[in-house]
């Protein structure tokens, strides 16, 4: 399945080459706009300019990130931005081969996962075996869960403004140790809770793309499936196993993420008597938290009382 997307998506991209040589005669020409392919790029990238109007995401809200492809008209809007800002990892290889191409400027890309120490996606016992038995092992991409890596990322995003002079750079510090200031709170408040945690393991009846997280503080975890699974279905094996484990550690909670329609989860939360939460990705942003303007700190403060709830 993933080399059939690909290659529709490697297709599209030869499409918007020809309209980029068509309709944009001149591709070096920029604006004053940043790009993000996910909602943490568009997150810090507004969070260190503290200007809404000229970042902007290519997701609409509630897609997932896993399944968008580029439309034409978003890979112009690519070549014409000051910075394009992208994670980087297996769900964006379509943007690897624009850089190939030369389709659009290396010199105003910005690979976020260039920053962090990666690991690679985890297999947990339990989980739903992949579809792809040749599936070639892949990087984690979810490197901002950690609110530690988020830092690391709001400061690479600063430097790169910082050096294509983007705007003024002591205005940018600022603003970027303001909300860098919020993470390094937020970091301090999950050292706590994880360290004082009566139970410290998360039982997630879906994808699970915090491995970061849960590797930065200490706490273990089974889930469906991994963080960048193509699998929506869970077998019968994979739930009963969670159900088990539900049962085996206590568990008060059942996780979810933002963008799941739930279905597992309070199947095993039926089954197990306990309450179904959710835990924010953020890889892109639910409809309901754009329309409250929420940023990645305000998601991180609800995912710190939906853990203490876990925990305790």
């Amino acid at each position: 399945m993933k080399k059939v997307i690909l290659a529709v998506i490697a297709a599209i991209i030869a499409v918007a080459g020809i309209a980029a040589l068509i309709f944009l005669p001149n591709i070096n020409q920029t604006n004053n706009q940043i790009i993000s392919s996910s909602f943490i790029g568009y997150d810090f990238a507004r969070a260190v300019t503290g200007n809404d109007k000229n970042v902007r995401m290519l997701l609409n809200p509630g897609v997932d990130m896993h399944n968008y492809e580029p439309t034409p008209q978003d890979i112009i809007d690519i070549q014409q931005a000051k910075l394009f800002i992208y994670i980087g990892g297996e769900s964006e290889e379509w943007v690897e081969r624009l850089l190939k191409d030369n389709e659009i400027s290396a010199d105003r890309t910005l690979r976020l996962m260039d920053f962090v120490e990666l690991k690679k996606e985890e297999i947990k016992e339990g989980m739903e075996e992949s579809a792809e038995e040749d599936e070639e092992e892949e990087y984690d991409e979810h490197i901002w869960t950690s609110p530690k890596n988020a830092i690391r990322l709001v400061n690479a995003i600063r430097d790169k403004l910082t050096s294509i002079n983007y705007m003024d750079a002591e205005a940018m510090n600022q603003m970027a140790a303001s909300y860098t200031g919020h993470l390094e709170d937020l970091d301090s408040r999950f050292t706590s809770l994880a360290a004082n945690a009566k139970n410290k393991t998360l039982i997630f009846a879906d994808r699970f793309p915090f491995r970061y997280f849960v590797d930065e503080y200490g706490l273990d975890y089974y889930a469906a499936f991994p963080g960048c699974s193509e699998q929506t279905e869970a077998s019968p094996r994979t739930i009963s196993y969670l159900m088990m484990k539900a049962k085996e550690t206590g568990a008060k909670v059942i996780f979810k993420t933002e963008m799941s329609n739930g279905n597992f989860a309070n199947m095993v939360a039926e089954a197990t008597g306990a309450q179904v939460r959710v835990l924010n990705a953020a890889h892109t942003v639910s409809e309901s938290n754009s329309t409250l303007r929420k940023r990645f700190v305000d998601l991180l403060e609800d995912n710190y009382f939906a853990l203490q709830e876990a925990l305790y």
